[in-house]
């Protein structure tokens, strides 16, 4: 048994209290790499935002879970190196689909978790998450639970369409589970498609695809119904069109790319959406760095020379979430 706190880690709980408090969201950014391990830590410690290590069960897969346990550590200590005196960290499982899954996340170090019964009946979710926190609590280990689906695609996580929670749940659902925060489904959805283009209308002047608003009748009559109760957005990338056409001009191919618009997640981040998630920006940056060197230098085959390039776009991005979208910068001084 790894504790979290041996690792210089921390949960959820006091972050998520303060974010509420303060009108800002925590940046939830998943990784799968060491170049995005590092443009996170950055991006974090020099704009000092308390930040989430979000990772996949298949990201964990694709790590190996004890290397994950001590690039968690490492990345603390390379906060402190940046300045950053007391980084507040949290190294969270993104989807976690078993209590099994969940348990060996806890017992490696990890010291939040999701687990995501949002496919399941509503019975079944409630005794599952249910489950997971009476094991994460005694280890003060947070849980996020799910209620409502996503639609889109994610590693393993896939979804037709989306069901929107239903506000006349939740309070049954986070008493019953005992969870510390609840992600809920009010229009945003996985992957770099969140959007058919029959659900779009497109600008005129652009021709880009415009995606239809966020239910913000439904968030409200979910805060209405859990005041002050920390409340987690998944799928929320905006898939910034630079990134996707620089794809495109570079040999790739992303047609009809759309994501949730900025000006819909700064609104998020000032009510009790206190946890944004954002895995397919970082994605979109790191390719449409890679693509760009390769095109340009054909002749390159050091890891370093594209990898690193990638880097540096992805903290970009991240800088400009926290700080632009979020709001989250000189949060954790």
């Amino acid at each position: 048994m790894v504790s979290y706190k041996e690792l210089g880690l921390v949960n959820t709980r006091e972050m998520f209290a303060k974010a509420i408090n303060g009108g800002y969201a925590i940046p939830a950014f998943n990784f799968n790499n060491l170049e995005q391990l590092q443009a996170i830590i950055k991006a974090a410690a020099e704009t000092k935002s308390p930040v989430i290590l979000q990772v996949s069960k298949g990201a964990r897969n694709y790590a190996n879970a004890t290397l994950l346990r001590y690039m968690a550590q490492g990345a603390v200590e390379y906060a402190k190196e940046l300045g950053w005196e007391n980084p507040q960290i949290v190294l969270h499982l993104d989807h976690g689909d078993s209590f099994e899954l969940c348990k060996s996340c806890i017992d490696m170090g990890f010291s939040s978790v999701m687990i995501d019964g949002s496919a399941l009946p509503y019975e079944e979710n409630i005794a599952l998450s249910k489950r997971v926190v009476e094991y994460a609590h005694q280890f003060d280990v947070t849980v996020e639970a799910e209620l409502g689906v996503l639609a889109g695609v994610e590693d393993e996580v896939q979804a037709e369409a989306s069901h929107y929670t239903r506000p006349e749940e939740v309070i049954d659902f986070s008493s019953r589970t005992g969870c510390d925060s609840l992600a809920i489904s009010i229009g945003t959805s996985h992957g770099a498609y969140k959007f058919t283009p029959e659900q779009c209308t497109r600008d005129p002047k652009t021709g880009r695809l415009v995606p239809p608003p966020l239910a913000f009748d439904i968030l409200d009559e979910i805060m209405k119904k859990l005041p002050g109760f920390p409340i987690v957005l998944h799928g929320s990338s905006s898939v910034p069109q630079e990134y996707v056409d620089m794809i495109n001009k570079y040999g790739g191919k992303l047609p009809d790319a759309v994501g949730i618009p900025e000006e819909q997640l700064r609104k998020a981040a000032k009510s009790a959406v206190c946890k944004i998630n954002i895995d397919s920006d970082s994605r979109l940056a790191f390719t449409a760095a890679v693509r760009k060197v390769f095109a340009e230098k054909p002749g390159e085959f050091d890891p370093r020379k594209y990898c690193g390039p990638a880097r540096d776009l992805m903290e970009q991005l991240y800088k400009h979430k926290i700080i632009e979208v979020l709001g989250s910068d000189g949060k954790a001084l």
